[in-house]
C-alpha cells in the first residue's frame, strides 16, 4: 500500500496524474458547447493550439496529425460570444487559415465514462446503450458549486477541511458531495493520458448517420468501451467521438468492427 502510495505521489507530482471536479454545463444547460475545427498553415500548428489553450473558455485542444488542424472545444455564454470568438481573437491567430465550428447538442458519452480496466460500464454508458436515457439532472444551489469549485482546485481535499471553508457541518459537506456523486452532472475523477496507461493511439472520428438510425447508432456506439467522449453536433457532421487504441492494428480493428455496421 505504501509503495502505490509513493507511486500515486510522484505521478501527481510530475503533472501526469491530476485529480479533478467539474460540474457538466451541458447536463446544466448552460451556455454553449462548441467542437472547433482550426485549419492552420504548415509550421503554424503548435503556436496555433498554444494560443488556444490560453483562452479562459476552453476546455480542451489536441493537435492531427493528418490534416494541419487544431481541434478545440470550448464554452460560450451565448451565439453572440461565439461569433466574437471566431471573427475576432481566434480568427486573427497568425497561421489561421479556416474556421469550422458546430455546437454540441447533445452529450453523450465524456472521459469519465471510458474506465477500460472496469469489468462494467459507467451507468451512463449503460443507460446510452440500453436506450434508455439519463435521468433528469439534479437541481445545483450556491452552496454545491462552491463545493465543486474547491474540489476543483484539489479533488483530494479532506471532508473536514471542504466543511470548514464552506462553513457548514461535516455530515453536510458529506451529504452534499454524496448527492452530486450519484449523479452524472459532476465529474469527479483522476486525470491520465490515455498513453500512460498503454493506449498511446487516439483518434477522432465524425460520422454522417441517417436520422431514422442516429438512436440504434448511438447505441452501438455506447457499447464499445475505447470510445470515450461521443456528441451529437451541428454542422457537417452528425456524431463526434474520440477512442484511444492500443496500437494502430487495434484501432483499424475498431473502425471495421464499429463502423461497418451503422447506417
Amino acid at each position: 500500500e505504501r509503495t502505490v502510495a509513493r507511486r500515486l505521489e510522484r505521478l501527481v507530482a510530475t503533472s501526469t496524474v491530476r485529480f479533478t471536479a467539474t460540474l457538466l454545463p451541458e447536463y446544466l444547460s448552460e451556455g454553449l458547447t462548441v467542437e472547433l475545427a482550426v485549419r492552420c498553415a504548415p509550421g503554424t500548428l503548435r503556436h496555433t493550439a498554444a494560443a488556444l489553450a490560453a483562452r479562459a473558455d476552453t476546455r480542451s485542444v489536441e493537435i492531427s496529425t493528418g490534416a494541419p488542424e487544431v481541434f478545440a472545444e470550448f464554452l460560450v455564454p451565448d451565439h453572440d460570444a461565439l461569433l466574437t470568438a471566431i471573427d475576432g481573437a481566434i480568427g486573427r491567430i497568425p497561421g489561421v487559415v479556416d474556421i469550422h465550428s458546430a455546437i454540441v447538442l447533445r452529450l453523450l458519452l465524456t472521459a469519465n465514462d471510458w474506465a477500460p480496466y472496469d469489468d462494467a460500464p459507467t451507468p451512463v454508458r449503460r443507460w446510452l446503450a440500453e436506450g434508455t436515457g439519463l435521468p433528469a439532472p439534479l437541481a445545483v444551489d450556491d452552496l454545491d458549486r462552491q463545493l465543486v469549485r474547491l474540489l476543483e482546485r484539489d479533488a483530494r481535499t479532506p471532508m473536514a477541511s471542504l466543511a470548514n471553508e464552506l462553513c457548514v457541518g461535516e455530515s453536510t459537506a458529506r451529504r452534499r458531495l454524496a448527492r452530486l456523486m450519484q449523479s452524472h452532472i459532476l465529474h469527479l475523477r483522476l486525470h491520465i493520458e490515455p498513453a500512460a496507461l498503454g493506449f498511446p493511439v487516439e483518434a477522432r472520428f465524425q460520422l454522417n448517420v441517417k436520422h431514422r438510425a442516429l438512436d440504434k447508432a448511438v447505441r452501438r456506439l455506447a457499447q464499445e468501451p475505447a470510445i470515450r467522449h461521443l456528441v451529437l453536433t451541428t454542422g457537417r457532421a452528425d456524431i463526434l467521438g474520440y477512442s484511444s487504441h492500443r496500437s494502430t492494428q487495434d484501432l483499424y480493428d475498431f473502425t471495421a468492427r464499429v463502423f461497418s455496421e451503422l447506417e
